[in-house]
């Protein structure tokens, strides 16, 4: 009885100091999500057509969603609560986490499960693992890390981050060895979204990017002229100048995908009442879970998701701005950077914008280590939006307390 009365009153000291405005918008997106799940997944379950031919009960994925929903509530309050975002400064942990994100990532390439031509699962048995997921909440931690802990130095001397970058590429590399091309997009995407805010050697990370770039345009080029390229990765790009020009091909899946955000119209077809989700769409609670969002809650409907993922973007770069701490500033920039693109490249990829990639979108797609992975993202913004408000309110008191000090004693 004593702990449980330590435990309220340690809640209550700090519960002033959370961004109920993140927790309420996090909460809504992961209630959506179970419920589209649910309406995505239940027919399609009956008929074994996402079991491999078995057929399971209707709420099977709902279930399941269900539970890693809970598990993240946990981390969530825990991180929230209890955490102290100064212990993830602190050396030792950070070693330890490098090394364990290293050490996942080999053992997946070694006994890790093909899924979808992907080699990036290790199975758990409650749930696949995906090594991937836990770098970027790694690097994320790791890179502003380095950056704060060799500053201001490493703002004249980029060449003191060449050790982070080294390992951060290994990993990377690693990641791509699984043919994982939409998480390696993903990592990338986050990776160098910190160093530019960071402003360290953006003139020599911009100039080193367009030379990648165009390595990477003529060495696809050349190998799309002498058909190195596997057919599915040109079957993609291709899908993309007019899906319905191959409807029952390549283009199958964005067609349907399309369809499905169109006939939803302005108010949704109802919630259940979608057809795309009976055999046509082939993922429809994970990668396609937005077209029957479109589909069965119409256009109002999307853009209320896609509001409430932009608004934890939004309230990400907002206290990135309002703190001179670089830790938590840079945190803050690869949280956005790790939702922010995360959305985009679904979105992107179910509207036939940019090729598919096979990523979820974030709070609201099937899946246990994309959903706990970005509840710790949520749990980090947490606790270091706490830190940044105690640290507000530290500075307050310390003005007040020299302010109400007359000038004599002072002297």
């Amino acid at each position: 009885m004593k702990n449980i009365r330590q435990i309220l009153r340690h809640v209550g000291k700090y519960a002033k100091y959370i961004d109920y405005p993140l927790v309420v918008t996090y909460i809504l997106l992961c209630m959506i999500g179970l419920v589209m799940v649910y309406s995505a997944s239940m027919v399609a379950a009956t008929k074994g057509t996402l079991t491999g031919g078995i057929s399971v009960p209707g709420t099977y994925f709902y279930s399941r969603q269900l539970l890693y929903v809970i598990m993240s509530f946990g981390i969530v309050f825990f991180m929230a609560f209890f955490l102290n975002v100064k212990f993830l400064e602190q050396t030792k942990f950070q070693k330890w986490m490098m090394l364990i994100i290293v050490g996942l990532l080999c053992a997946t390439l070694v006994i890790g499960s093909n899924i979808n031509g992907s080699k990036s699962w290790i199975n758990l048995g409650f749930m696949n693992l995906q090594a991937s997921e836990l770098l970027k909440i790694a690097l994320i931690l790791y890179i502003p890390y380095m950056i704060e802990k060799k500053r201001p130095r490493v703002f004249k001397q980029p060449k003191l981050l060449t050790s982070p970058i080294v390992l951060a590429a290994f990993c990377i590399g690693l990641v791509l060895l699984q043919k994982d091309v939409g998480q390696t997009l993903l990592i990338i995407i986050i990776f160098f979204s910190i160093l530019f805010y960071a402003g360290i050697g953006v003139e020599k990370t911009v100039k080193y990017l367009l030379m990648v770039v165009i390595g990477v345009v003529v060495v696809g080029g050349l190998a799309l002229l002498f058909g190195l390229v596997p057919h599915y990765l040109t079957a993609r790009f291709s899908t993309l100048i007019d899906p319905f020009s191959n409807e029952a091909g390549t283009g199958y899946h964005i067609s349907n995908s399309l369809l499905a955000i169109g006939n939803g119209g302005l108010f949704g077809r109802g919630l259940g009442n979608s057809i795309m989700k009976l055999g046509y769409l082939p993922e429809p609670h994970t990668d396609f879970i937005f077209s029957i969002i479109c589909e069965e809650l119409g256009l109002v409907g999307g853009l209320f998701v896609i509001c409430l993922l932009f608004f934890i973007v939004y309230r990400a770069f907002q206290l990135a701005n309002k703190t001179s701490s670089y830790f938590y500033k840079l945190v803050c920039v690869g949280i956005a950077s790790y939702i922010g693109s995360q959305t985009f490249v679904n979105l992107g990829g179910i509207s036939g914008t940019i090729p598919l990639t096979g990523v979820p979108l974030p709070f609201i797609s099937f899946g246990g280590s994309s959903m706990i992975s970005l509840s710790i993202a949520m749990g980090l913004l947490l606790i270091t939006a706490k830190q940044i408000k105690i640290d507000e309110q530290y500075k307050k008191e310390n003005n007040y307390n020299i302010r109400s000090v007359p000038s004599n004693r002072r002297r």
